[in-house]
């Protein structure tokens, strides 16, 4: 089976490049717009012509997309995660190849939630930002195109090569420097969300059963249960062996020592008379879903035969080992 794979230096295609690759049934192509793809091309400036000349020459069976970005403006978001997949759908008409689409979509499509509830692929969409409205107008296209498709929405994906700048990413960081520094406490913000994390390499797993199944319309990808922030800090200091307090600030500024959940990029403010001491409010999780978000994965398991492997702390204990070897 030919798949090109768009994307596969990215987060989540790393971990989809080496879950194919160990098929030996599998003959994989990387598209993208870095050095060490096998073939370099922007999608988000590139034109469905070129693109549909390299499907007619390779004429792969299955196209699996997981380029995008997660951060930014809404017109670098729309570039990225909406004009792309526009490009890939029309090269696919425009192509002879016939190729199955795998697209990777997103939780954060679906918006806020209500709490106690499981988010169903029937769910209508109403996301909170303009992350999720990107990802969601490319999902419609990618419904609407006529193509042989299916668009894997994947809720909160952890474990290795988590970023450092995601709110996991940023816990683990602040317990390290807790840990390297001595430090007995550990402040903490924005700790209230809830959301449902489900391993990288599980993603990888749903992506390659996608690419052999026929089924079509969007699946959800998660673990089917939502875990608060505040628990996963919990099971990280279990994890790092880090014997302090966790000390969460909830309600109007106070001092504090790493604030989890910010989008990259802002910064905190020190106020007058906090003698050095960094100073925050809390934040909510930064993609748009508010409190609240826990996938319903039947359709997953009926139609891909899929469920998640990986638990949390192992997921966990992945990303404190890759933050403990920073310097």
């Amino acid at each position: 089976m030919r798949v090109l794979l768009i994307g596969a230096n990215g987060y989540l295609g790393r971990f989809v490049a080496d879950r194919l690759l160990a098929d030996p049934a599998v003959q994989l192509t990387a598209l993208g717009r870095g050095d060490d793809a096998d073939v370099r091309f922007d999608l988000a400036s590139g034109s469905p012509g070129a693109l549909t000349r390299f499907l007619d020459a390779v004429h792969p069976g299955v196209v699996i997309n997981c380029a995008g970005a997660t951060r930014g403006g809404a017109r670098e978001l729309t570039r990225h995660n909406t004009v792309a997949v526009a490009t890939v759908c029309e090269a696919l008409r425009r192509s002879g190849c016939g190729a199955r689409l795998v697209q990777i979509g997103c939780g954060a499509e679906y918006g806020p939630s209500q709490p106690g509830s499981s988010t169903a692929e029937d769910a209508v969409p109403r996301p909170g930002g303009p992350y999720g409205v990107s990802k969601l107008a490319a999902t419609e296209l990618v419904l609407g195109s006529g193509l042989d498709a299916v668009v894997l929405r994947v809720f909160s994906p952890a474990g290795p090569g988590t970023p450092a700048g995601s709110p996991l990413g940023r816990l683990a960081e602040a317990m390290r420097r807790a840990m390297q520094s001595g430090d007995g406490e550990l402040k903490l913000t924005g700790l209230g969300a809830q959301r449902d994390f489900v391993d990288v390499r599980d993603v990888a797993r749903a992506v390659h059963a996608a690419s052999l199944s026929a089924a079509q319309g969007v699946i959800n990808i998660g673990s089917g249960r939502a875990v608060r922030l505040r628990d996963a800090a919990a099971v990280l200091a279990r994890v790092a062996g880090y014997g302090g307090a966790l000390h969460e600030l909830d309600g109007p500024p106070a001092p504090l020592r790493a604030t989890i959940g910010h989008p990259r990029g802002d910064s905190d403010h020190t106020p007058h008379g906090a003698h050095g001491a960094h100073a925050a409010a809390p934040v909510a999780y930064p993609d748009g879903c508010g409190s609240w978000q826990q996938a319903d994965v039947r359709t997953a398991r009926d139609r891909l035969g899929w469920r998640p492997r990986i638990n949390l702390e192992e997921s966990l204990g992945d990303i404190w080992m890759e933050a403990a070897c920073r310097i």
